[in-house]
């Protein structure tokens, strides 16, 4: 890769240089409004796409940067890069340096997502210009090389498609034209080690550069332009197609749209603010909460101008910054150079309220970008109205939290040590000096940004406890709520200040190899002097394959066990085969079985109750008419803990004769009757009845004598 090096003034020095020099006026409203300012150096290429990465450098990529082969000036193909103006660089903001890169094919209107390792996936781009067919290439950025390297392509090509990070830590890629210009409806997914998955086709034609959102869920959120509202299952790649239809009548194309921040406080409910967009533009915005049993937008608040082509960037204290635009598409002398900030409304709990942010100095229409940094400040770059020419100027946005009510600087909580990587519902320690303070603990995603929609951006707000000199803080409970990726954690005082940001890497827990043990059945009733068993199974998981040995404890006196077999490797069954004494005591025993593999250890228990019970009935003879009815009562005596169910039966009955138990069964000890009905014609004699009681895996029986006459 050829790279050109830009040793340009730092923007912080920039910023203490304006803080001096700043009118009264404007000193005093910068705690309301925040202030603008222009860094002393120019984007030397097309800023298209941006992405802040894990090492606090923004990747900035423009292919062939809007500038067609047939235009003089541009690239007349590959490889783009510092010859022609053209290609990707990195920029740092802390040393205000720029590297500049080489491509070897044209990456612009691609898709971009930051993986799970910090790397940046480039998703499609340009074949051709006028028309415009999509490329199937894919790359990936590596921030630790400094290296694009190419991947599996896709289906299919890709020109303005979106890319989403899923709660799984896959990348869903959807919509843009394809290699012949047609929009591509398909969904595929990629993971890394084993690239693309198969195509699942959508019932609906997308637009281009579609604003996706994952929600708390799993389930994917479109939200526009179009202005039927749609739902997506990645885990049955279906379709719901009608979720709710947006009030404003027009599609709200390169307008914005945003998922608010997610809290523990309201349970992470999905709220959505579309904003902007059409041309002529609306200056509307449209909010949807998606936990409410039939979501439908709702009139949100007016910006204080109409936008198309706009930003709008997540700020660490939850409220959004909207920038940039224009009410007709590409059309400068309707620039919106008025910047607003979206945030609660204090005299309307649970709506919101934009108010002024300032001014922006420069026009940011198409292809313009916007970026939220590490030190909580918004880089704004980028707008190209017309092909061939772009805005080189970049500016820098400090919100209202990083001043006091005098203008100066406010006096932030610090973060003196945390984590290089977190996990999913699991605490962990953040070193600060301000504990005691602190207000908030968030996690911003790192940004991807292009026409007009931060892919991926999302904001998810932390519970936390504090201690002296620290805060022990609970990760987000799972992907879906904060997929896998880099994020930059801030600390917020009780004043909404927040800190400079610590990057931190959200892994989900590595499952181990390991297995399950059950046993049936639950319990077993047997008398003294006899013996049982139970079927001991295990279950792998996780690629578990061990060896697994089996023991067992609790066992009454004068009993004794074995297991065949004694071990099984990965998964099966043994039987545990008990024997008892006719010393065992009666008794209810708890049976704990052991299954070992290693430092793996897991446990079943059975009960094994060692007790009986016995039978008699009354009277032993019964003399009865023919056509009449005769009873006799039979006892259920519980020896020991014995408490089963015990139904009955009796045989030896004449024909034409029926019997009944009432009722038809005990638990433990008791009595029932046994009723027996003779018919006119039921043959005279005598009938020796056997009459048994079933019950906790035990028969007994005892006989009486039924006369009919």
């Amino acid at each position: 890769m050829r790279r050109r090096v830009y040793l340009c003034l730092r923007h912080t020095l920039a910023f203490s240089l304006l803080l001096g020099i700043w009118a009264p006026k404007t000193m005093a409203q910068a705690n309301v409004q925040g202030q603008w300012s222009t860094l002393p150096y120019l984007m030397p290429i097309n800023p298209v796409h941006v992405a802040l990465l894990s090492n606090g450098k923004v990747l900035v990529v423009a292919g062939s940067g809007n500038c067609p082969p047939s235009q003089a000036g541009c690239p007349s193909g590959p490889p783009y890069g510092p010859s022609n103006n053209s290609g990707a660089l990195l920029w740092d903001p802390n040393a205000g340096a720029i590297s500049q890169f080489s491509l070897s094919w044209d990456m612009f209107c691609n898709g971009m997502a930051l993986l799970q390792d910090g790397r940046a996936l480039i998703d499609g781009g340009t074949i051709k210009y006028d028309p415009f067919y999509g490329q199937s290439n894919v790359a990936v950025f590596d921030p630790a090389t400094n290296l694009f390297t190419n991947v599996q392509n896709m289906a299919h090509g890709r020109w303005y498609p979106t890319v989403l990070t899923l709660g799984d830590g896959r990348v869903m890629a959807f919509s843009g034209l394809n290699e012949t210009g047609a929009t591509n409806t398909a969904v595929e997914f990629y993971t890394v080690g084993s690239g693309w998955s198969t195509q699942y086709i959508a019932p609906w034609t997308p637009d281009l550069y579609p604003r996706l959102h994952l929600l708390p869920n799993g389930k994917v959120f479109y939200s526009g332009a179009q202005t039927t509202s749609k739902l997506f299952d990645p885990s049955t790649t279906t379709w719901n197609t009608n979720i709710a239809s947006t009030n404003y009548s027009g599609t709200r194309t390169y307008g914005t749209s945003v998922l608010l921040p997610l809290t523990p406080a309201n349970n992470y409910d999905p709220q959505v603010i579309i904003m902007g967009g059409h041309s002529p533009a609306t200056n509307t915005s449209e909010i949807i909460d998606l936990a409410a049993p039939t979501p439908a937008w709702q009139s949100g608040p007016n910006m204080s101008e109409a936008r198309i082509e706009m930003n709008a960037v997540i700020l660490p204290d939850g409220r959004a910054l909207a920038v940039g635009g224009s009410v007709n598409d590409e059309d400068t002398t309707t620039a919106s150079l008025n910047a607003d900030l979206l945030g609660p409304d204090p005299n309307n709990p649970g709506k919101y309220i934009f108010s002024s942010a300032g001014a922006n100095a420069y026009p940011r229409l198409y292809h313009s970008v916007a970026l939220l940094l590490p030190d909580a400040t918004v880089w704004l770059a980028g707008g190209n109205p017309s092909r061939g020419s772009y805005v080189q100027q970049m500016e820098i946005y400090q919100p209202p939290y990083l001043f006091n009510s005098t203008g100066g600087a406010a006096i932030r909580p610090s973060i003196t040590s945390a984590p290089s990587s977190i996990s999913y519902g699991n605490a962990f320690t953040v070193q600060t000096p301000d504990a005691a303070s602190i207000n908030r603990v968030v996690l911003v995603r790192n940004g991807t940004v292009t026409h007009a929609f931060g892919m991926d951006q999302r904001e998810v707000e932390l519970s936390f406890t504090a201690q002296s000199g620290s805060l022990t803080v609970t990760g987000p409970p799972n992907g879906n709520i904060a997929p896998p990726g880099y994020y930059m954690l801030f600390l917020l005082n009780s004043s909404g200040v927040p800190s400079v940001a610590t990057f931190v890497q959200m892994v989900p827990v590595v499952a181990q190899p390991d297995f399950s043990v059950a046993a049936t059945p639950s319990s077993r009733t047997i008398p003294p002097g006899t013996g049982t068993s139970y079927s001991a199974s295990v279950t792998p998981s996780n690629g578990f394959s061990g060896n697994v040995t089996f023991s067992v404890s609790g066992l009454p006196s004068g009993a004794t066990a074995t297991f065949s077999p004694s071990s099984v490797t990965g998964s099966g069954s043994s039987t545990l085969s008990v024997n008892t004494s006719s010393s065992t005591p009666a008794g209810s025993y708890t049976l704990t079985i052991s299954a070992t593999s290693g430092s793996l250890t897991h446990t079943a228990q059975v009960t094994l109750v060692v007790a009986d019970f016995s039978i008699s009935a009354s009277p032993s003879s019964q003399t009865v008419n023919r056509g009449s009815k005769t009873t006799f009562t039979v006892s259920v005596t519980a020896m020991g803990p014995f408490s089963a169910a015990v139904s009955f039966t009796v045989s030896g009955l004449p024909t034409r004769t029926s019997s009944s138990f009432s009722p038809t069964s005990i638990a433990g000890s008791g009595n029932t009757t046994l009723t027996i009905s003779t018919k006119p014609r039921t043959a005279t004699g005598t009938y020796p009845l056997t009459i048994k009681a079933t019950g906790g895996g035990l028969t007994h029986s005892t006989t009486v004598n039924l006369v009919i006459k």
